[in-house]
């Protein structure tokens, strides 16, 4: 740490009885009270380098008592007057970052400038401060932090800019021209190897080196901070996004676990409810600064941590346009989401449920709205324009296959989000005040495709038919409306089965879907319990018979009624399997390298089935040829 010493006499400042004098063969013509204290001193020494009390003395009358003059709102207090006065004397004073800038501001009150006497006090800081405090960092970080006290002298001075702008240029600049000397930056030094270089599980640690230092400011001053050090274009993204991080661990605190207290705060104390508001707004204030502070560029910060954030966002009651910010950028990345990290708590007095479920609505519509990519693979016709265009150009080769990789990885993203939305639901549906309309609006958020199977959806609703046994039938029916008994396993098929909270309906496709599938797999079908057996019996259904086609079963009662969409007959199980065999020609098409011989074994064996287009050329050409024969 630099430091500046000033004058050369010894120290002869002494109080008695609550008053400070200084040793001096001449008596005392002036008395100056700063907040509460009382000063005995001499006109000549103060007044030849003081323009304020030249002026003060000027404009009141002479007398042969000693002048009083009153500085109530002094900056600095006694520390800073008392500097500035042995200043006047000769006496030796110490100038450090520590009360450089309550001396400056003291000094300036004071008007200690070179109009009264060249090489005066405002001069010499001024000279110290930028000659010496700006070029280290730690003298920069600690003067900085003292102008908090001082806040509108030092931003009148300048003294808070140009603190700021030395910080963010050091921050821009290689670590190893920097003058570091705080103790995470002392940290990183001894972390060096014995030949000076660098070792490689440290090269992160010293490039965000600053993040801890920073860390410590309060938040006006970071923001500021932060400003000046991605507007320099040179920090990474992630490097400002661990440094947030860094800031949010240490001035956010873990709030959650008060999430019942402060449902409870009406019984509190005024005294304390204020106390606790002050601090909420503090905290509000950090979070929406940091909210602010958080780079453009996707995967700056995890998603852990942006949910963190929502979570203290709900909290705090933040502003809906901080939340909402967090929730857009949650959705951008929300594949690398945890299920734990979505269960935010409720604290709205106008639901009673366990979590935020709006909330985390909003984070899958907002994933859903990115149109990454089309959930169906591209037509044959856009295929073969592009088929032709790689011969015309390498150039559209490259952008068609840059644009199937990102259609892939949107699709497997899907995926991924897909079993996060199931893994949800199954957690909010223990919840006993979870609406049923909002389990069924979450549940319809992705896509059909980013369900492979429905074996979470189905533990989804039965453990929400188990915490929620007063749903009638039709409300059964419509939570069962979004499971498809065609993508369960036969695990999920035989619960299905002896489930008796499903509707009857459920239970039936079940069944045919199971028999369908043991049919062609040469399988046995485990018997079912006798209850069950006795259900199906009364509305004259043989499970040990093939079931028919369930449009004709009369039996049923009307509020059992259920779509038939997906029964149909082999043959249409047929024609539906060849769909699906072209469907996966056009993926493999739409993944086929630039040469064109992306798995090729697949896509011959396809093209050597009979298709559509031979037999109505065939058709054609023996119609031409009995016309011709007539002829």
């Amino acid at each position: 740490m630099k430091f500046m010493k000033l004058g050369s006499r010894p120290d002869t400042f002494y109080t008695t009885e609550a008053v400070r004098s200084v040793s001096s063969e001449v008596s005392s013509d002036l008395i100056i009270q700063v907040k509460g204290s009382r000063y005995m001193l001499h006109k000549f020494p103060l007044l030849s380098k003081c323009m304020r009390l030249q002026r003060i003395c000027s404009e009141s009358p002479e007398t042969l008592q000693p002048q009083i003059i009153q500085l109530p709102d002094f900056p600095g207090g006694i520390e800073a007057f008392e500097l500035c006065a042995k200043f006047c004397y000769g006496i030796t004073i110490t100038l450090s970052a520590y009360n450089i800038v309550a001396v400056r501001c003291a000094a300036e009150y004071l008007q200690m400038t070179e109009d009264v006497e060249k090489g005066n006090l405002v001069y010499k800081i001024e000279v110290f401060f930028n000659s010496c405090i700006l070029h280290g960092w730690k003298d920069s970080m600690i003067t900085l932090q003292s102008t908090k006290a001082f806040s509108l002298w030092s931003e009148d001075l300048g003294i808070t800019s140009r603190c700021i702008e030395s910080i963010a240029s050091k921050v821009l600049t290689h670590p190893s021209k920097v003058s570091l000397s705080h103790s995470h930056s002392r940290r990183v030094q001894d972390d060096m190897s014995c030949n000076g270089a660098e070792s490689q599980r440290h090269q992160q640690t010293i490039k965000g080196w600053w993040a801890e230092d920073i860390a410590e400011l309060s938040i006006d001053l970071y923001w500021r901070t932060m400003i000046g050090i991605k507007s320099g274009g040179k920090i990474p993204s992630n490097l400002i996004g661990e440094a947030l991080q860094v800031y949010a661990s240490r001035w956010l605190p873990n709030i959650s676990r008060k999430v019942k207290t402060n449902r409870e705060a009406t019984t509190a104390s005024t005294s304390d409810s204020d106390s606790a508001s002050e601090v909420t707004s503090k905290h509000r204030l950090v979070l929406e600064s940091l909210v602010s502070l958080l780079p453009s560029e996707k995967g700056a910060v995890s998603c852990s941590f942006l949910l963190k954030l929502l979570k203290v966002a709900n909290i705090l009651n933040a502003s809906s346009s901080s939340k909402m910010e967090l929730a857009r950028r949650v959705a951008l990345q929300l594949e690398e989401a945890r299920v734990s990290d979505l269960l935010i708590p409720c604290l709205s007095h106008s639901s009673d449920t366990l979590y935020d479920v709006d909330i985390v609505l909003t984070i899958f519509e907002q994933f859903m709205l990115q149109g990454q990519s089309p959930p169906t693979s591209p037509p044959r016709s856009k295929l073969g324009i592009e088929r032709r265009r790689r011969s015309r150009s390498a150039e559209n080769v490259d952008l068609g296959f840059q644009e199937a990789r990102r259609s892939s990885a949107s699709h497997s993203s899907k995926l991924k989000v897909g079993r996060i939305v199931d893994g949800y639901l199954q957690e909010t549906a223990k919840d006993v005040n979870l609406p049923l309309s909002k389990f069924i609006a979450i549940a319809e958020t992705i896509p059909n495709f980013s369900r492979p199977d429905h074996d979470d959806l189905y533990r989804a609703i039965d453990i929400y038919l188990k915490a929620h046994p007063e749903l009638n039938k039709s409300e059964r029916k419509r939570l069962c409306r979004i499971l498809d008994c065609r993508k369960l396993s036969v695990e999920a098929c035989m619960h299905a089965a002896q489930n008796e909270k499903l509707p009857l309906r459920v239970v039936v496709q079940v069944l045919f879907f199971e028999k369908a599938r043991a049919a062609a797999t040469g399988a046995k079908v485990a018997d079912l319990p006798s209850n069950i057996k006795a259900l199906l019996a009364s509305h004259n259904i043989d499970p040990s018979k093939p079931p028919g086609p369930l449009s004709t079963t009369t039996s049923i009662p009307a509020d059992d009624e259920w779509s038939n969409s997906g029964i149909k007959s082999p043959k249409s199980r047929n024609s539906r399997l060849r769909t699906k065999v072209a469907g996966e020609d056009d993926l493999d098409e739409n993944e086929m390298n630039h040469d064109g011989m992306g798995r090729p074994s697949k896509f011959k064996a396809f093209c050597a089935l009979p298709r559509r287009p031979k037999r109505m050329f065939n058709k054609l050409l023996s119609i031409n040829r009995s016309g011709s024969e007539k002829n």
